[in-house]
């Protein structure tokens, strides 16, 4: 029986392991944390597909289309094409094992508008989708467990893979509990570890989602793809923990944005009779559809406002927003105590899903045999931009492609023997705890995070990349002498190396593609050029970055 290793328990790796399971292999799931706690759940607003119940105009190849232009084209026709025409089957998969999509009076499923597309085809569960996806997906490999063919393992944090001869073997974890590493073997490994929320400090999403994986795998040898794409959500609020996703749901209902023409109101002032003081700046820009253009449009022109910006929803009916927006209603209330069938709710734009990660062949597999990547973390379906309601979509889809391509393939014959590499990690781990300088880990990782949201933000210009790049650069030649902090766990502080990697490598294809694109905007190019007109690929090798096109031209780096 085969043996499938897959890290990281959300959406798209519990897709995969299902999968595989119904192949019958043996499957291995690895995280920290359970299924409830992956940032899966904090998926909101939908997922898209196109059914039988279409809207009048649309079809599958309307909605290739809106993928593909939305993703300005460099993100690939045959894999747009999979997976939009796996659509239609991932609703009814979902359906059939216990997801409850919300439906009308006459019982038909609901659909709604999202950014960038050019008709209705965003399906949903209220705001809660990634919640009912997860819980349905959770019983379901309960099923494959129950007759032993799924083994759940928590508290495994991510920590190398076993590679020889660019051939993946397995990987090696760091025990939460014991403080030691621990090989798993495996004839297919499968990352599903999300993407890369922790570089950027306070994000919409879960600091789980760190990069290291990416990282490390990079520094073994993995390519990365796109890492300069990156979206900013346009409609989030901020907490004390991090930025709260206002779901694009909400303008799909038909809220809209406005800044002041006296800024010196306040949002009290404008609940009333003052209305008239309001500036609808995207429907005076592109039209009655404004509120709906692609993330990455609506993130700049509220940065280009210079001023802050509302959201209005207090119009609808209330029974429409205590049925199809309840957790934004709850949301606004506890964190800012902000009645939405009243008052509008202050956003702004906060750094949320990453189109850059693993780059992946059709099949998953990355440029290392056996070793696999699916969901956010891997590179293939979004191109320079993401539309809502395709990252579920894309979560699922991988997972059963990537189960696909595993289950067609012989298993390794057999495997090297990894225990002296183990061995010297963790002798070097356990050094590393003794090591001691005047900056914690911990200091370094925020340093990280200011260092990414200031120089990678929504519009980037070569000077700002090239102060990122030095400040990342520093930190690289002192990581291997800092203190590590004894209050958090080891895998804190032996995670920095690659996660400031990763970050250099972002930064440096940033830098290296000069025009603007999607979510990528440079003030110093602001134009589209056709001499970019692909997607964009890295490697690490021994301390150089080397970036490329994928038509396999050189960026000048």
């Amino acid at each position: 029986m085969k043996e499938i290793l897959i890290i990281g328990s959300g959406i798209s790796g519990m897709t995969c392991a299902i999968r595989c399971a119904e192949k019958g292999m043996h499957v291995k799931i690895l995280s920290p944390f359970p299924s409830e706690r992956s940032q899966s759940v904090m998926a909101a607003g939908g997922i898209n597909a196109v059914r039988a119940e279409h809207e009048s105009g649309d079809s599958v190849e309307s909605h290739i289309e809106d993928t593909l232009k939305g993703g300005c084209y460099i993100n690939g026709e045959n894999a747009v094409t999979g997976l939009c025409q796996d659509a239609d089957s991932i609703i009814s998969y979902l359906e059939s094992i216990g997801t409850v999509f919300s439906v009308d009076e006459k019982e038909q499923s609901m659909r709604r508008a999202f950014g960038g597309q050019s008709h209705k085809r965003t399906y949903y569960c209220g705001s809660s989708t990634g919640k009912q996806i997860v819980s349905a997906l959770i019983m379901e490999l309960r099923r494959y467990e129950a007759c032993g063919l799924v083994t759940r393992m928590l508290g495994k944090c991510f920590h190398s893979a076993l590679i020889k001869d660019g051939i993946c073997y397995g990987a090696v974890f760091f025990d939460e509990h014991t403080y030691e590493l621990e090989a798993v073997y495996a004839d297919a490994t499968v990352v599903a570890t999300g993407g890369q929320n922790t570089l950027f400090g306070k994000t919409t999403g879960s600091t789980q989602c760190d990069g290291y994986t990416a990282g490390k795998l990079f520094m073994q040898g993995a390519i990365l793809k796109n890492l300069e794409f990156i979206q900013y959500h346009p409609t989030t609020i901020e907490t004390s923990q991090k930025k709260m996703l206002i779901s694009e749901a909400a303008r799909g209902e038909g809220g809209r944005l406005f800044y002041l023409k006296n800024s010196e109101e306040s949002n009290s002032d404008i609940t009333s009779d003052k209305k008239d003081n309001r500036i609808y700046f995207m429907e005076e820009k592109y039209g009655p559809g404004g509120n709906l253009m692609t993330r990455d449009i609506v993130s700049r022109e509220i940065y280009a406002a210079g001023r802050e910006v509302f959201l209005d929803v207090s119009f609808l009916d209330k029974n429409i927003i205590d049925k199809r927006l309840p957790e934004i209603r709850d949301l606004c209330k506890k964190y800012r105590n902000i009645d939405i069938t009243k008052e509008s709710i202050p956003v702004s734009p906060s750094v949320h899903f990453f189109m850059g990660g693993l780059a992946v062949h059709l099949n998953h597999e990355t440029n290392i045999k056996n070793l696999f990547a699916v969901g956010e973390c891997a590179s293939m379906y979004h191109g320079a931009n993401r539309l809502g309601g395709n990252s579920l979509l894309a979560a699922i889809h991988s997972g059963n492609v990537a189960a696909e391509e595993i289950s067609n393939r012989p298993g390794n014959e057999q495997s090297p023997e990894f225990t002296e590499v183990v061995n010297e990690e963790q002798r070097i781990l356990l050094s590393k705890l003794e090591s001691a300088s005047p900056f914690p880990a911990m200091y370094i990782r925020d340093m990280l995070a200011e260092t990414m949201q200031k120089k990678m933000g929504i519009v980037r210009d070569e000077k700002v990349l090239n102060e990122g790049i030095n400040d990342i650069d520093y930190d690289l030649s002192v990581v291997d002498q800092i203190k590590y902090d004894s209050s958090v766990l080891p895998y804190f502080n032996y995670s920095l190396t690659a996660m400031l990697t990763l970050a250099r490598a972002a930064l440096t294809m940033a830098k290296a593609r000069k025009e603007s694109r999607g979510a990528h905007f440079r003030s110093d190019y602001p134009e589209i050029s056709e001499d970019y007109a692909y997607a964009s690929l890295i490697s690490f090798d021994n301390g150089k970055y080397n970036v490329w096109l994928d038509d396999r031209r050189e960026f000048e780096n």
